[in-house]
């Protein structure tokens, strides 16, 4: 049996509790019991399809944002969960016994069945195989049996019906992509360069956490045409975000009203979702999941209106 140095034992205390206790609690105790509620079932509202990518470290956070999201919505839109190829088998099955009706999506599967819908595309189909978070461009169109698709990360909480973003995905005439805002433009080019090199008038603060994105703007002509911008693949984790927002710039887009707007502070207020992004993803457990808790979403009670869950059949 190999014993931990007094070093090693300090290292692992300190990442453990770097937040504190209550984060520890929510995050190793609380957050587990997520797996205890009864799973979404009945998701075929073809009006909308939720697809959202996610991993071996964020599956469990997962359950959490679509629970609170059907829970709070009283939504069934069609759903597709895409494995980033770190999912284990425990995983997968969780995820399919929580959304028995969604599609969930292996990296293997969908490497077979993307990148030959790439050959005519190189920039996009080097980019697909290289780039980390690119099949949220990708594979989301591929597989998407919708005309509307609501964007989704793994690190997002519902708290009420997000009845404006509802309103915008279920009318017809609505035409526009449309997602929270960030805090700050966080993109890989300029403004300027978008607008030199491709016409484009880039919206600031584009964020890809949460969003509504028509399949018609998802087209892959223009991203072959971004992805030749000069020092666009300059930053790994704000590419896909950068083309997200060049995509809907160009097609039409606006922001959601302020209390969608992603906040680095803490405290819910009058928000209806919270994005946790990395630097604030402690929060997720000490304020977002303690709240969920307290409002019944580990026994069913946290709803759009009444006693009854709609987690249940």
């Amino acid at each position: 049996m190999i014993r931990p140095t007094p070093g090693r034992l300090l290292l692992w205390v300190r990442q453990k509790f770097s937040h504190g206790l209550r984060v520890a609690y929510y995050r190793d105790v609380v957050r587990l019991q997520i797996l205890e509620t009864a799973p979404v079932k009945g998701l075929t509202d073809t009006r909308c399809e939720i697809h959202v990518l996610t991993s071996q470290q964020d599956w469990l956070n997962l359950v959490w944002t679509l629970k609170s999201f059907y829970s709070v919505s009283g939504r069934k839109y069609r759903l597709c969960i895409h494995d980033d190829g770190s999912l284990d088998g425990e995983a997968k099955r969780q995820l399919s016994q929580h959304f028995p009706n969604a599609r969930l999506i292996e990296r293997v599967a969908a490497d077979h069945d993307v990148l030959p819908s790439l050959d005519q595309y190189p920039r996009c189909r080097a980019f697909r195989q290289m780039n980390h978070l690119s099949p949220k461009l990708f594979d989301f169109r591929y597989y998407l049996q919708s005309d509307r698709m609501m964007l989704l990360d793994s690190d997002v909480l519902f708290f009420a019906e997000p009845s404006e973003f509802l309103r915008r995905v279920e009318s017809r005439e609505y035409r526009n992509n449309t997602v929270n805002g960030d805090s700050e433009s966080a993109y890989t080019i300029d403004a300027e360069s978008a607008m030199k090199h491709c016409g484009v008038n880039l919206i600031a603060c584009f964020n890809s956490g949460m969003g509504l994105i028509h399949a018609e703007s998802l087209n892959v002509r223009w991203i072959e045409e971004f992805l030749a911008i000069p020092g666009i693949l300059g930053h790994f984790w704000r590419i896909e975000q950068t083309l997200y927002a060049l995509l809907s710039s160009r097609f039409g887009v606006e922001l959601l009203p302020t209390e969608y707007t992603l906040s680095l502070a803490p405290h819910i207020g009058n928000r209806p979702f919270r994005h946790y992004v990395g630097c604030i993803r402690h929060l997720m457990y000490r304020e977002g999941m303690r709240e969920l808790a307290r409002r019944g979403l580990l026994n069913g009670a946290l709803c759009k209106s009444g006693p009854r869950s709609t987690l249940e059949a």
